[in-house]
């Protein structure tokens, strides 16, 4: 089934950038717009130019690069406002202004401190000066949801008769429930005079928790907009969620009976890039791109997800470009879970040597709550006639400095060909001194992707646990770490994930020597 297309409008770059901490420099933003461009986003909110001459810039210059998206310039019902958002979008090949005033009785009481008839006139009058540059005008009355209805109809009813084509209605408090917010959307259509002849949009925040639930209610009711922001940022609790709307809506289709335009297969690298930017890491639990969102512990789940994905899972994370590591090994994990992580490393263990490990690996999960991929292979070193990992770090040194480059110094035992040598490297930062001196052992042409790091507990023997991602050959490999010094759990992280990647090659390596050339 086809199902209306309902349009994606980012703002990430404005209502996102807004939360604190979540400052961006000019040139942030302008990376984070070509990746919205190349997510297929179909409007993106680059800013609020009259805020700063370096917003106005970023505004301009987003605007001047982006071809695909269409560029929304957001200002008040303000002729300053309006006139600079004019300029800041003027070279953008599509474009809207997007204006907007408060209508509730609240924000005219203490915010604006003007009366219902002025904030009208306000919104009446800019409206029909925006119109005369730019065809396309969306209209918000800010905390729409607290507004009473006819004061709502009337300002609604005034920015139509003026030339606004998109009315937006937000829950600028995060306050509706979705029986609410879709209600409003209905009345709106059909009270207002030339209600039927504008398209809607909803701008949902999040203080309850239901921003997503309140954007989808507004679609069933009728709007063919939502306004998102990338990881859900933005003041407060947030945005809407772009990547938990577009994926409801992708996996719930047959029922909404809409679409989107995203490109689903870029979702994880943009919510990285601007976690990392905005310097907002994820939640564990955070849906659809958190580190929780399909990783599995439980044995009972572990097992079903190895025999079908779809039996604990209702999305391929594949398609949305997130690498593939749904068993985390703890006290839960099962037999099954296990095997599956130990074939990883190009180990199959006899019945009997499983048992071992099993045993041994339920004894150290009980007493450490995780298990990390350098206890477990210690597990199997001890366990089998030889070395299970490619290579095992020996030890680590690492000397830092206020004023000096950091120096790194790894003895790292080399199973395949058994022999031990000491690598030593200089890095900006201790971590990349050490992974500098680690990549001269490893014989593959190994690109480090993606580090996070966490604490495990409270005090000052916390444990602190790194997940390092790397690539190699086009294919992502995770490994964890877990220890008290944190530098030396990035080390186990990372020769953890390098010996996948050996394992990995070394299996290829021999099927293709085992099959013969072709």
């Amino acid at each position: 089934m086809t199902g209306k297309r309902i349009t994606i409008f980012d703002t990430t770059l404005r209502d996102g950038e807004q939360a604190p901490g979540a400052s961006l420099y000019p040139h942030e933003k302008i990376r984070i717009a070509k990746q919205l461009e190349r997510l297929g986003v179909d409007v993106i909110e680059p800013g609020f130019p009259i805020s700063s001459p370096g917003e106005f810039a970023a505004v301009q210059q987003i605007s001047r690069m982006v071809s695909e998206a269409e560029i929304s310039g957001f200002a008040r019902a303000m002729k300053e406002d309006v006139d600079s958002a004019i300029r800041a979008t003027a070279d953008a090949p599509r474009r809207r202004l997007h204006l907007f005033v408060s209508s509730s009785q609240i924000h005219l009481d203490f915010q604006l401190r003007k009366t219902q008839q002025e904030v009208l006139s306000m919104a009446r009058e800019m409206v029909a000066y925006a119109k005369q540059f730019v065809d396309k005008i969306e209209f918000s009355p800010m905390d729409a949801t607290r507004t009473g209805d006819e004061f709502l109809f009337e300002m609604v009813e005034a920015v139509i008769a003026e030339g606004a084509t998109i009315i937006n209605l937000p829950d600028t408090v995060g306050y509706a429930l979705p029986e609410e917010y879709g209600a409003m959307f209905e009345k709106v259509r059909r009270f207002v005079r030339g209600g039927d002849k504008v398209a809607y949009s909803a701008h949902c925040h999040n203080d309850l928790g239901l921003a997503v639930a309140n954007s989808l209610a507004a679609i069933q009711h009728g709007a063919t907009q939502v306004e998102v922001t990338i990881n859900g940022i933005g003041e407060r609790t947030g945005n809407c969620s772009l990547e938990e709307i577009v994926m409801a809506i992708a996996t719930r289709e047959g029922a909404l009976g809409v679409q989107t335009g995203v490109h689903k297969e870029h979702i994880y690298e943009t919510s990285r890039l601007v976690s990392r930017m905005m310097n907002f890491p994820l939640a564990h639990n955070k849906p659809i791109v958190g580190r929780n969102a399909f990783q599995h512990e439980s044995g009972i789940h572990q097992d079903g997800l190895l025999k079908n994905r779809n039996t604990y899972e209702i999305m391929d994370p594949a398609n949305m470009g997130i690498p593939r590591s749904m068993i985390v090994l703890g006290k839960h994990s099962g037999r099954h879970a296990l095997k599956h992580r130990i074939r990883q490393y190009g180990a199959d263990l006899a019945e009997a040597q499983l048992d071992d490990v099993y045993s041994e690996f339920k004894a150290l999960a009980d007493a450490s709550k995780h298990v990390s991929d350098e206890a477990l292979l210690h597990l199997l070193d001890d366990t089998v006639d030889g070395f299970i990992s490619p290579y095992t770090l020996i030890d680590l040194q690492v000397i830092t400095s206020s004023e000096r480059a950091r120096v790194a110094s790894a003895t790292i035992r080399n199973n395949l060909e058994n022999r031990i040598a000491t690598y030593s490297g200089t890095g900006e930062g201790p971590v990349e001194a050490v992974i500098q001196c680690m990549k001269q052992a490893i014989e593959l042409p190994i690109a480090f992707t993606d580090m996070e790091l966490h604490s495990l507990s409270s005090g000052e023997r916390a444990n602190g646990e790194a997940a390092v991602t790397i690539s190699y050959d086009g294919v992502d490999y995770r490994g964890v770490g877990i220890d008290e010094d944190i530098i030396l759990a990035v080390a186990q992280a990372f020769m953890s994930a390098c010996n996948q990647a050996v394992s990995a090659n070394v299996r290829v390596e021999t099927d293709r020597a085992a099959t013969g050339p072709a």
